[in-house]
């Protein structure tokens, strides 16, 4: 339990002290006024759009009104219904695979990683195929401004994002208004068929603030993760090979990558109230990081954590790279086929994979939220 001065936020990295807090009603979930915060630096008008967004996602709600929304998209990811894309999921890879298998050599992250999870969620939101760039180009600034990223032009940023978000709500209200005239199977069709089920009835604004908010995370934490589960293996050779010799520890591999290289090494929460932990308060209003990355590897809960093995029981030692408690990921179900579907045809397609020792890869730590890489040159 660390104050930080830098942050003006504390750091809690201890597994007990993060799991207790992901589900704990006094952490407020609810991070729009850290965006409002922000925007006192950055001029009048400057991020307006972006907070009357988010303020609408289920992500920046607590209680009851989350549990509304979240039940809204709900039956959009039961295992059933994630299973049912199953196939959408391996042709995406096969394509993409397809498109760089006789090169011999690639940059995994711009070529498979930053293509592969967006191409999934646009056709499981019934988006054109050949809109998926510019669900990129309107996601990335998003993401950055709700990442906290550091560093660079903090008011070109906020410009950006403000923007992004704006067309990108834009886009999906004609998409929503085009998916309620035939639905369909798709998420968007799905989730106007929850909300007419509601006793509030349709509100498009809010459908479309949490479709943004769902593709962006569908996108961004999974692209990173795909890249950090490919290098954690070629850089543990002997993984690499127990893996190839019993294709039967894939999901066990995905789970190991998800512990030892989280996507998301951090997420924030604002107290609620005052909060006494181990001798010291956290006071209302404070804004407290919960170390993800730090708990999956504490000592006291997995055992020799800074190995990398995909025969530990991540069962009985679960990570909380998904976080816990009522905000538990939506799409770890989405996200945990992709990688799995998704290596297993780079292996299958690629038996010589590997590194490429000439050019080294380089990792993306810009910000506190997302980490990954910008490149991961391979050769096979």
């Amino acid at each position: 339990m660390h104050w930080s001065d830098t942050l003006h936020a504390w750091v809690l990295t201890r597994y007990e002290d993060v799991m207790n807090h992901f589900r704990d009603s006094r952490m407020s979930a609810n991070r729009v006024p850290i965006f409002e915060q922000q925007i006192q630096g950055l001029g009048p008008g400057v991020l307006t759009d972006f907070i009357d967004i988010v303020r609408k996602q289920m992500v920046n709600k607590d209680g009851p009104e989350h549990i509304r929304m979240r039940r809204q998209a709900n039956p959009n990811f039961t295992p059933q219904a994630l299973d049912s894309w199953r196939p959408a999921i391996r042709n995406t890879m096969k394509t993409l695979v397809d498109r760089v298998h006789d090169k011999r050599q690639m940059n995994l992250v711009k070529e498979i990683s930053y293509e592969f999870p967006p191409r999934v969620i646009a056709e499981l939101f019934g988006l054109p195929a050949d809109e998926h760039e510019q669900l990129l180009k309107w996601a990335d600034p998003i993401a950055q401004i709700g990442g906290l990223a550091a560093g660079g032009d903090p008011v070109g940023l906020a410009r950006k994002a403000n923007a992004a978000i704006k067309e990108f709500a834009e886009y999906l209200t004609d998409q929503a208004k085009n998916h309620r005239q035939t639905l369909g199977h798709d998420l968007i069709s799905r989730m106007l068929e929850s909300q007419r089920q509601d006793p509030r009835g349709e509100n498009i604004e809010e459908l479309v603030a949490n479709a943004i908010l769902m593709l962006i995370a569908g996108h961004t934490t999974t692209t990173d993760q795909f890249s950090n589960l490919v290098h954690d293996l070629l850089t543990h050779p002997d993984q690499l090979e127990l893996l190839r010799g019993n294709p039967s520890l894939l999901p066990s591999a995905v789970e190991e990558s998800m512990r030892f290289h989280p996507a998301v090494p951090f997420h924030y929460r604002i107290a609620a109230a005052d909060i006494p932990l181990r001798g010291r308060v956290i006071r209302k209003g404070d804004v407290v990081f919960l170390g993800i990355a730090a708990a999956n590897w504490d000592p006291k809960h997995f055992v020799d954590p800074e190995r990398f093995d995909i025969t530990r029981d991540a069962l009985v030692h679960k990570h909380v790279a998904f976080s816990f408690g009522p905000h538990h990921c939506l799409g770890a179900g989405l996200a945990r086929r992709e990688l799995e579907i998704g290596l297993e045809v780079l292996l299958e397609r690629m038996p010589g994979l590997r590194l490429d020792e000439e050019r080294p890869p380089q990792q993306k730590a810009e910000s506190l939220v997302f980490r990954g890489f910008h490149s991961v040159h391979v050769k096979w």
